[in-house]
């Protein structure tokens, strides 16, 4: 299996957008499908809503095309904000994707340092999956509050966690996670798998890896991997 890093990963994106003009709402459109299928697998006959914790980025912009399409097909779900939604750029693709929920009238908590602790736990109560979309393969370092104690709460979950190209608090490319990392059953990685998945603590925290087709151009994908 071939794996990126980081680096690579987003010059494919970057390529793929800037040189052969696959708009960046496609490729977040591609990403969120896959990780909803994957949910549903995860969901099974379940009843409980499906959990999205989306933080800002891209990472949760994938979370809310997740929701989107729950909503469409009038499966419940909750969809909590990591952060103030008045700073989410309505041009971006997260912004883009964003806004529809917000028309829809979709009722979107936001979470800070600090929300109480009884508002996290009542987001996790009954939910049937948690689909991690939290911090994605950019980040890296501890997570910080409030982040580090929603990963807590979804490790301590029943339900199953479907993580969105990473494990929120895995390094993509090295597999070390420093503080709270997202212990997921399935991640749903994008384009490549990332060379972390294969080490340190890679194997442990992402479960099965499901390598999604987001659309790019093989020539985009040639031109920084080389033959």
């Amino acid at each position: 299996m071939i794996t990126v890093t980081r680096d690579q990963m987003r010059a494919m994106d970057r390529v793929a957008i800037e040189e052969y003009g696959v708009p960046g709402v496609v490729l977040m459109e591609n990403a969120g499908r896959a990780c909803l299928e994957e949910t549903l697998a995860l969901r099974g006959r379940e009843e409980g809503p499906v959990l999205i914790l989306a933080g800002r980025g891209n990472n949760g912009g994938d979370g809310f095309v997740v929701a989107r399409h729950l909503l469409g097909r009038e499966i419940p779900f909750r969809l909590a904000f990591f952060g103030d939604l008045d700073g989410v750029d309505a041009s971006t693709d997260a912004g883009v994707n964003l806004f529809v929920l917000l028309k829809s009238s979709v009722t979107i908590p936001e979470i800070r340092k600090d929300t109480p602790a009884k508002r996290l736990d009542a987001l996790f109560d009954g939910a049937s999956v948690v689909v991690d979309a939290l911090l994605g393969t950019g980040a890296a370092g501890a997570p910080r509050p409030p982040y580090d104690e929603a990963i807590e709460r979804a490790n301590g979950s029943t339900a199953p966690v479907c993580a969105v190209d990473a494990p929120s608090g895995l390094d993509c490319d090295t597999g070390e996670a420093p503080g709270a990392a997202i212990n997921a059953d399935v991640t749903v990685t994008f384009g490549f798998a990332k060379q972390g998945f294969a080490r340190q603590r890679g194997p442990e925290l992402c479960g099965r890896v499901v390598v999604a087709d987001i659309g790019l151009p093989p020539a985009a994908v040639q031109k920084v991997l080389g033959d």
